[in-house]
């Protein structure tokens, strides 16, 4: 479909939950069962393509009409687990997040107020039947939440250079190991004396991996960002240098955290400035 393979795609990156198929009740477990059967499974450049070719559409369509029946398969250990697109609900989310960011003048230029208003009623009759519901993806524009990178270990990097396609850089970490690493950031921040917002930040990513099941992995993915990283993506060991910062506080060296914090800035100021250039 060309409309929807020239859509170009933004600098985002992805905090992913796969889950094992019996964590899913039994109508949705046969569906991913024969789902993860499929030798032409989408990529997630298939998700972010289809997710702009409605937003560039006239009107647009800032969510879907229907959920995807879509998800990213991973096999862990022998264990079919899957990860679930959601566009639909992450739709709503997403514009509920922009609803909250930006003035309604700024926001009428973009998607007009009776499209922003029929997709906020979808929104509200859809959560009274799903209260439980949450996503199993969370996105994030121009940026690595430094909160993501200590869910990981430096040994958990997965870095693919370019070749006949783009780079790829993630983590992956069973859940149980995320959690621990939350648990014990979260200790060291808040003996800390100043926290900052990361402590803020690790209780509500805590929060949202509670909600799955715990022989899950988690991944990180650095999406479309290694197209702003460029040729310092081989080298970029994020995970560890916010690693060293927590230690670093965790021994009561100060000096040593800021030092590690202080070279993850340097590494990301490039992303930054290309974010506000455009």
């Amino acid at each position: 479909m060309p409309a929807v393979s020239s859509v170009l795609v933004p600098y985002t990156s992805y905090l992913r939950v796969y889950e094992p198929l019996t964590a899913f009740p039994a109508p949705e477990r046969e569906h991913w069962e024969q789902y993860a059967r499929r030798a032409d499974a989408p990529t997630v450049q298939d998700e972010l393509r289809r997710s702009l070719a409605d937003l560039v559409s006239t009107p647009p369509v800032p969510v879907p009409v229907h959920e995807s029946g879509d998800a990213f398969v991973a096999v862990v250990d022998g264990v079919v687990c899957v990860c679930p697109w959601q566009t639909r609900l992450r739709g709503w989310l997403a514009l509920e997040e922009l609803t909250e960011r930006f003035p309604a003048s700024l926001l009428d230029a973009v998607l007009p107020p009776v499209v922003r208003g029929q997709a906020a009623a979808d929104w509200e009759r859809w959560r009274k039947r799903n209260p439980d519901a949450r996503p199993w993806i969370r996105t994030a524009v121009w940026q690595v939440p430094v909160r993501w990178f200590v869910l990981f270990a430096d040994d958990e990097r997965e870095y693919e250079p370019a070749g006949t396609g783009a780079a790829v850089l993630r983590y992956r970490t069973p859940m149980a190991q995320a959690r621990r690493r939350i648990a014990r950031a979260l200790k060291a921040l808040r003996e800390s004396e100043d926290s900052g917002g990361l402590a803020e930040g690790l209780v509500d990513v805590g929060k949202w991996l509670e909600e799955f099941h715990p022989r899950s992995l988690v991944e990180l993915d650095y999406g479309g960002l290694v197209h702003a990283l460029g040729p310092s993506l081989a080298d970029d060991h994020s995970a560890a240098d916010v690693a060293a910062g927590i230690a670093a506080l965790r021994a009561d060296d100060g000096e040593a955290a800021q030092v590690a914090y202080a070279r993850l800035a340097d590494r990301w100021r490039a992303v930054r400035d290309l974010r506000f250039a455009n």
